[in-house]
């Protein structure tokens, strides 16, 4: 099932960014299956690892744009960023996921480059190190424009990458990921079955380009 939410009336921040959330709840996202699998906590969006791994989906699409976010996570806590997805399907392969990820969980300790926090999952490898403790905030933003891909966490850049030169010899993974072509497309949440807590929730549409809110 999908349900979905519309946020109306933003506020235009100084630098040009509108809130992609209220604090209140799920208005302006598209959540696909359970809809207790993610919650509104006291000003913080929530995924809740016992009540599904669904993911949730901005209303509006976006092609260039800079996205920023505050998120924490607890000790071996997994999720992602879905960017230029589409509604339905696996962002990861029909879109493309950022990987949000504990890096120093001794369970990931076989985490191939390309699946670190702040990597393209299967396509872009990131620098590790730069994620403050589990349990505290760290600071993101996610620049997408045109064929490059920039991810900053907490001040220090950890993968920029040109999606063409990215893909000229084939994926890192080996798997097929035609979302890499995608121009355009939604944000999101990619719910892996862990806890994490995401607020502050910024975008700035680089182009300025209006696009359908479906597909």
């Amino acid at each position: 099932d999908l349900y979905s939410f519309r946020f109306t009336d933003p506020e235009v921040d100084a630098e040009g960014f509108v809130p992609l959330f209220n604090g209140r709840d799920l208005d302006g996202w598209k959540i696909m299956g359970n809809a207790a699998g993610w919650q509104v906590v006291d000003g913080v969006i929530r995924s809740e690892s016992k009540k599904g791994g669904n993911w949730i989906r901005s209303s509006e699409q976006y092609d260039d744009f800079v996205f920023r976010f505050a998120f924490k996570i607890p000790p071996g806590a997994n999720n992602g960023i879905a960017i230029r997805s589409p509604l339905t399907g696996d962002a990861a392969y029909v879109g493309m996921e950022v990987q949000v990820i504990d890096n120093a969980a001794p369970g990931y300790a076989g985490l191939k480059p390309w699946q670190r926090h702040g990597s393209i999952y299967g396509i872009a490898p990131s620098l590790r190190g730069y994620q403050v403790p589990t349990g505290s905030w760290n600071h993101e933003e996610i620049r997408v424009d045109g064929r490059r891909v920039r991810v900053t966490l907490n001040g220090t850049v950890i993968m920029d990458v040109d999606l063409d030169e990215a893909v000229a010899n084939g994926t890192l993974s080996g798997a097929e990921h035609p979302g890499v072509d995608r121009r355009t497309g939604h944000l999101g949440f990619c719910g892996h079955g862990a806890v994490v807590h995401y607020k502050d929730l910024r975008v700035k549409r680089i182009s300025g380009a209006e696009r359908p809110n479906e597909g």
